[in-house]
């Protein structure tokens, strides 16, 4: 038996919702495709809350009296379509009544009766108010009785739960209805080809998530292959973190394998292609073959013979002095008009030890070699590729077709680039080499462990790659939006902690307060009781960020401020505040979070929030610029903090929100004991905005603001130059009124 409904439905089945837990009688299933509320049972389908009720409620036992509790049934029915305020609070004045000497609807047990009229009311805002206001104080002990239940708690806990799943899995494919090119089920075979040279970054990213995607919606596999042709770059220790990477995103390939794998079958490839005229040695020096190829004029060696060509591949391969100054290029165009098949080279000589096969080889192929081989050798039938390779697929198809090898169909799309934000695998070593920032894991890196450090969710990042759907445009994104979705994540399971910064402590003495510290246990989140609860003590002696109005102490009450102590520069120093604790705080402007003066027993613990700013001032660098005339001064603001001693429960890597200050993520405990707090953008530009920017255009509109010296207004204007309608002298206005004349305060 299973009960299906939709966080969407309005008004929401509460009252079916919590029987099913409080029976047990039915599993719960959340489906946000679901247009209403249904119970399966057996062969048999209910599809109105009043039929799910009852059946649930016979099943386990708690029907009741059918005729009194065909009374409330229907008066849970009528309820919400009553309107007018005097007839809302008739209804509830005689449930009131009823319920002054009961403590349930019918008979001396929780039935059937009482969860229909509950859930009414718990879907109704208007009613709820009404209720709550006070008037009604048997009928809302009823209410609160129900809701205390262990069992409601975790029903409405399951609502939120099934709010944050569909956040996480809203349907943001949706734009990849169209799928692969021929593709069939169960014979889809997708790879992720990274190059172990560096660290994965949010460019990666699309990249792996999109080739998961396929092979799961095709019920296919993914290859994670690593392309290591290129031993200058590549280490061994780089292919452990780009695994560790792709799991934190919760990616996992079917098979791993590496491009050196196949270096015997490639080399014999290439033979092949000597022998059949379709490649051939060159020792063009590089800065003039690139110049031949831009002109569309052919190698010297171009028409060498097939025994000279085999005789230098073979000097090439042994690492000789004479070897190592020749490359293989295929024969494939002199002028053609995509430049990429004016004849490119696929091997060439390095002499580096290789990290998986040592000093076997000295020539290795490259990547546009290599690729369309091992695809096609592991059966690959799909190769995603951004669309900077393009131009590039022409030359993938002509290899595949040169070697007679199994095809491939190529899926292009769109590289991934953000504004202030550099992917580039050479300009990050920069930063790291002159250690601007403090490693590849650093906050301010769009690598794939910056942005997890950071606070980003793997939810959100897979979510927002399929969102991008099968876009061809290259264009630089903006950080909201990622933000703004890792927010909708993060929000409702995020437990709230207090912290005052430290350079705007105010001590405050408290009159009506507990003259000894008090320990209350509140929730860490209010909409979600399944979070864990924390300590708050209220004292006499508080501290607090500088306030002067009537405020509201938050999970505490009202409070006066009746008098204060003023510094020398006009800052408040201390405060003096009277409880009032039956004021309402929806009319306070403020609500203040606090903290008691510390104690041996509660003391507070300092903390260091720390934001960031971008690595570069510019939106999108060009080819010609340098990246060092583009980084500011300085990326890392941080602020001594204290916060309650909740805090020191947390593990690194717990993402909570410290109210009125924002989202934080909680990256360790420095080496004097600190405990460090991130901030997490939540996508609101005020945030994301360049703080270097911000100087920069204040700067910028300073200076056309203020004429430079001896310039007058005028002349800055372009705009005919006029004589003054009034004369140079101007006019001195005469005044018709009556009132006492004064001198001007300007003058």
């Amino acid at each position: 038996m299973s009960l299906t409904l939709s966080t969407k439905t309005s008004p929401f089945p509460y009252a079916a919702l919590a029987i099913a837990i409080y029976t047990q009688k039915a599993e719960l299933n959340f489906d946000e495709t679901a247009t209403g509320v249904s119970l399966d049972l057996d062969s048999d389908k209910y599809a109105t809350e009043e039929e799910i009720v009852s059946i649930l409620a016979k099943i386990a036992g708690i029907d009741g009296q059918s005729t009194k509790v065909s009374t409330y049934f229907a008066l849970a029915k009528v309820l919400p379509t009553i309107t007018a305020v005097p007839d809302i609070l008739s209804a509830l004045d005689s449930l009131d009544d009823h319920l002054a000497y009961r403590t349930f609807l019918v008979g001396h047990e929780i039935t059937a009766a009482d969860w229909m009229l509950w859930g009414t009311i718990r879907a109704s805002i208007k009613i709820l108010g009404l209720l709550k206001n006070g008037q009604h104080v048997h009928a809302l002990r009823w209410f609160s009785h129900l809701e205390s239940l262990e069992s409601t708690q975790a029903a409405l806990a399951s609502i939120v739960t099934a709010k944050s799943n569909k956040a996480r899995n809203t349907k943001t494919a949706a734009s990849f209805a169209l799928g692969l090119q021929n593709a069939k089920e169960g014979k889809v075979v997708t790879r992720f080809p990274p190059e172990p040279s560096g660290y994965l970054h949010i460019g990666h990213a699309k990249a792996a998530v999109l080739n998961q995607y396929f092979a799961q919606m095709y019920k296919g596999k993914m290859i994670i292959r690593f392309d290591d042709t290129n031993p200058t770059k590549e280490r061994a220790e780089f292919e452990q973190t780009i695994l560790e990477d792709l799991e934190l995103m919760g990616i996992k390939g079917d098979t791993i394998s590496h491009t050196s794998d196949y270096f015997d079958q490639i080399y014999e490839l290439a033979i092949k292609m000597i022998e059949t005229g379709k490649a051939y040695t060159d020792n063009t020096e590089q800065a003039q073959m690139r110049d031949e190829r831009g002109k569309g004029i052919a190698s010297a060696h171009r028409d060498d013979s097939v025994e000279d060509n085999l005789k230098h591949f073979a000097e090439m391969k042994s690492g000789t002095p004479e070897g190592i100054r020749w490359c293989l290029r295929a024969k494939i165009s002199v002028d053609d008009q995509n430049k990429t098949l004016r004849d490119p080279v696929i091997y060439r000589c390095n002499m580096t030890p290789h990290h998986r096969t040592g000093e076997k080889w000295t020539i290795y192929p490259t990547y546009d070699f290599a690729c369309p081989i091992v695809d096609s050798l592991e059966g690959v039938t799909h190769a995603l590729r951004t669309i900077e390779y393009r131009e590039r697929n022409a030359q993938y198809y002509w290899m595949i077709e040169a070697l007679g090898l199994c095809p491939v169909s190529i899926w292009d799309f769109s590289r991934l680039n953000f504004i202030y934000t550099l992917l580039s695998k050479r300009k990050l070593h920069w930063f790291v080499e002159n250690k601007i920032v403090k490693g590849w894991d650093d906050p301010r890196f769009p690598t794939v462990r910056g942005i997890r450090r950071r606070g980003m969710t793997v939810e959100a990042l897979k979510q927002f790659m399929l969102s991008q759907g099968p876009s061809q445009s290259l264009v630089s994104l903006e950080w909201d939006s990622i933000w703004a979705l890792n927010k909708k994540i993060i929000d409702p399971v995020a437990p709230r902690f207090w912290t005052i910064l430290k350079e705007k402590c105010v001590p405050v003495t408290i009159s009506g307060g507990p003259t000894v510290v008090e320990v209350k246990t509140l929730p860490l989140h209010k909409k979600n009781p399944e979070i864990k609860r924390r300590q708050a003590y209220p004292a006499y002696e508080l501290i607090l960020n500088n306030m002067l109005h009537q405020i509201t102490l938050m999970d505490w009450g009202n409070a006066f401020v009746r008098s204060k102590v003023v510094g020398k520069d006009g800052e408040v120093t201390s405060l003096v505040m009277e409880l009032n604790l039956g004021g309402d705080f929806r009319k306070t402007k403020k609500k203040i979070t606090w903290l008691a003066k510390p104690t041996d027993a509660h003391p507070v613990i300092e903390v260091t929030l720390l934001d960031y700013d971008y690595l570069i001032t510019k939106k999108k660098l060009e080819e010609e610029d340098d990246v060092k005339d583009f980084v500011p001064p300085v990326t890392e603001f941080r602020e001594e903090a204290l916060s309650d001693a909740n805090v020191k429960t947390l593990e690194a890597g717990d993402i909570i929100q410290f109210e009125r200050k924002g989202y934080y993520i909680f990256d360790g405990r420095t080496g004097d004991g600190k405990l460090e707090f991130i901030r997490i953008p939540d996508g609101r530009a005020a945030g994301l905005a360049s703080k270097a920017g911000k100087d920069v255009a204040a700067a910028e509109c300073s200076s056309l603001a203020t004429p430079p010296s001896g310039v007058g207004l005028q002349s800055m204007l372009k705009v005919y130059d006029v004589d003054r309608v009034y004369g140079e002298d101007g006019v001195s206005p005469v005044s018709g009124s009556k009132m006492y004349k004064v001198e001007n305060v300007y003058t």
